[in-house]
């Protein structure tokens, strides 16, 4: 499909970026987020397991479903942000079960979402050992499996630290597994040296595991990427968008991006979750 970009830039953005990851409180928003769908959710499914990536941590794992949908769905996996954790995804801050069963009511391809506890740690492998990131690929997604769900080729969903965690983890598997990505708000920076303390140790593990300068990781992956123009990442994902652009040819998957007033949180992310659940499910989703 031809490479294309959807453009909206509006609203100033905050320059620097905190330390651990996030905005700060009183950063720019934009429009205020309207209430989450009033669709009745799919079943929820809920577990934990002992990951050998995250020693002696009780992992939980939560799998949404949309209404009457088959066992077999494809899966999206969503990881979730600094100091979050799997039950974002249906809790108040996010609502996806609501949005999911909103937009299969209005016809996107159903597909279940898989979320699960994956610290601080960015998704990516730490010198101590701790590694979420082989933890979803090497376990996560056997147990998904186990219980019925189709992993053969997956899409991932993240914001922030997850954001940039989906990026990477699509790039690791590349497009025999990753059907479609999506990074909200990606936790990115243009200097390592400004990376979160949380995830990265100094300037040179950000360097080795960062997704800048390696979008052609991505080469055959559908991949949306939104930000907010008050959101403190704004400039370093739009460059991210800039480079991965560059790397696409005229035959490659899709590329989409939107840069409109928004902050870092989760009224932002809700307002994004329609149609990001809607690229997903052109990606990975079956028909219901």
């Amino acid at each position: 499909m031809l490479s294309r970009r959807g453009f909206l830039v509006g609203g100033a953005a905050l320059t620097g970026v905190a330390a651990a990851g996030v905005a700060v409180a009183g950063a720019h928003h934009g429009p205020v987020s309207e209430p989450p769908p009033a669709a009745t959710p799919g079943p929820t499914h809920r577990g934990s397991f002992v990951s050998r990536y995250r020693p002696g941590v009780d992992t939980h794992w939560v799998v949404l479903r949309p209404p009457g949908a088959p066992v077999d769905l494809p899966v999206v996996v969503a990881l979730h942000g600094l100091h979050q954790d799997a039950e974002t995804v249906v809790g108040r801050s996010l609502y996806v079960d609501r949005y999911l069963a909103a937009a299969v009511a209005d016809g996107v391809p159903a597909f279940a979402v898989a979320a699960v506890d994956g610290g601080t740690s960015y998704w990516h492998p730490r010198p101590d050992g701790e590694d979420t990131g082989a933890m979803v690929v090497d376990e996560l997604l056997p147990l998904l499996g186990e219980q019925g769900l189709d992993v053969s080729r997956i899409g991932l969903l993240g914001w922030s630290m997850g954001g940039y965690g989906a990026l990477r983890l699509a790039g690791v598997l590349g497009p025999d597994r990753v059907g479609a990505v999506v990074a909200s708000s990606p936790a990115l920076w243009q200097h390592g040296g400004d990376a979160s303390s949380s995830g990265f140790a100094d300037a040179a593990e950000y360097d080795e595991y960062s997704v800048v300068g390696r979008q052609d990781d991505l080469a055959g992956i559908p991949v949306r990427v939104d930000v907010g123009t008050g959101d403190p990442f704004y400039r370093a994902v739009q460059d991210y968008v800039d480079g991965l652009e560059k790397v696409r040819s005229p035959d490659d998957a899709h590329v989409v991006s939107t840069f409109r007033p928004g902050a870092h949180d989760p009224a932002y992310w809700r307002r994004m979750l329609p149609a990001q659940l809607r690229f997903l499910g052109r990606g990975v989703g079956s028909v219901a």
